[in-house]
């Protein structure tokens, strides 16, 4: 037996081996621990860049305008058979007469001046009273239907010669006549007073509903008028003068 095996036999005799470090700090001749593990460096999360959307030139929204509803119905407070009468010193200048049927009222204006107007009641459904722009054909005091039993028609004014005319009557407060257009009496009274034939009076569906005017009429053509000559005869009016007859001698 060697030297050195016997004195590792020997009773407290330490034997040195091999203990210089491995590369992990654990000596080499040390068993390696299945508990021990190695700490590796942390690796950073990774972060994904922020997306940045381009701004939108949106255009802001802009809420519709509202429709602009027409007001239903007259402007004015009058009940039914009420009117209005301003009385004037004179009653000259252009006068301009406008019915308005889907509100019931009559306006008579003077030099463009407000000077009247009126709660009226014109043509019931199946009768109404026709639109468009009219002329004061007659006018009579104490007028009678010929259409409807002789029915009072006080301070007519004729408007067609079917039978449709301004006068004064009963008023209900809404369109219940056979298609003319009744006043209160009082109202058609003054008006009455200050109209003339061929006044022009307008009728209208309501105010924003226009109605044509009638083209104006041609003025008739005329006939040229004969030329006397030598006193009662009478030639073409070409002026061409007749032919002189023959003398008896021969001589013209």
């Amino acid at each position: 037996m060697c030297a050195l095996a016997l004195f590792a036999s020997a009773p407290g005799a330490v034997v040195a081996q091999n203990t210089a470090p491995t590369g992990n700090g654990v000596p080499s001749n040390m068993p390696a621990s299945p508990d021990v593990v190695p700490e590796r460096p942390a690796t950073p999360p990774v972060v994904a860049p922020p997306v940045i959307t381009p701004p939108v030139n949106t255009p802001p929204v802009v809420a519709p305008a509202p429709k602009p509803v027409r007001k239903k119905g007259p402007v004015d407070a009058l009940k039914p058979g009420q009117y209005v009468w301003d009385v004037q010193d004179r009653y000259e200048g252009p006068m301009k007469i406008v019915v308005v049927l889907d509100i019931q009222r009559v306006y008579v204006f003077q030099n463009d001046k407000l000077i009247g107007f009126s709660t009226i009641s014109s043509g019931k459904k199946g009768k109404e009273t026709p639109t468009g722009v009219f002329n004061i054909l007659q006018k009579n005091v104490d007028h009678k239907s010929n259409l409807y039993s002789n029915a009072p028609m006080p301070y007519m004014q004729r408007l067609t010669w079917d039978g449709i005319a301004i006068h004064g009557g009963y008023l209900p407060g809404y369109p219940a006549s056979h298609g003319c257009i009744r006043l209160p009496l009082p109202f058609a009274k003054s008006l009455f007073a200050v109209t003339q034939l061929d006044q022009e009076v307008v009728v209208l569906k309501d105010t924003s509903t226009p109605v044509k005017r009638p083209p104006p009429k041609p003025e008739p053509a005329l006939d040229p008028a004969p030329v006397p000559v030598n006193g009662n005869s009478l030639t073409d009016p070409s002026g061409t003068p007749p032919a002189t007859p023959p003398k008896p001698d021969g001589r013209n």
